[in-house]
């Protein structure tokens, strides 16, 4: 790629992102390779990673936080709580089915994300961080399943 047309690319990249995504799968499929702003083009597949995992961890932060919160304030039991159990459960799910090798990465972020829930159902519910175990009591398997509501 000539110095102009890589100043170019790298200036559209930090001008317009939307234009500069279009001209690089343009090149790609065009199977210009040398014209391909490769540095930003790997930093974007690196972040999308990077967002994937964020996004898990956020699904399951908001799985465990109505799961404690489900088993705490089972007088305030509603349908907004079960349906946020069961559309963040299906999210992960889809999350794994469309990245299996997302799967290995739940176990290394259960108790942070665990930790975060404890947090915001503390914060939401109003009991004390003390109200809840220090460590996650469900298992993965638990946290996944369709059926398993705390009680």
């Amino acid at each position: 790629m000539t110095i102009e047309l890589q100043t170019l690319t790298k200036n559209l990249y930090d001008t317009d992102f939307m234009a500069w995504v279009i001209t690089t799968v343009d090149r790609l499929r065009a199977q210009d390779y040398s014209a391909v702003d490769w540095e930003n083009l790997i930093e974007e597949i690196d972040a999308m990673g990077r967002r994937e995992r964020k996004s898990l961890k956020s699904n399951l932060v908001i799985l465990l936080q109505h799961l404690l919160k489900w088993q705490y304030q089972s007088a305030l039991r509603g349908g907004s709580w079960k349906g946020s159990i069961v559309e963040h459960r299906q999210r992960i799910r889809d999350d794994l089915e469309d990245s299996p090798s997302l799967k290995p990465y739940l176990p290394e972020i259960l108790a942070a994300a665990y930790s975060d829930a404890i947090d915001r159902a503390a914060a939401e519910t109003g009991l004390p961080l003390s109200q809840f175990p220090v460590e996650c009591d469900y298992t993965l398997d638990k946290i996944l399943d369709r059926t398993f509501f705390p009680d």
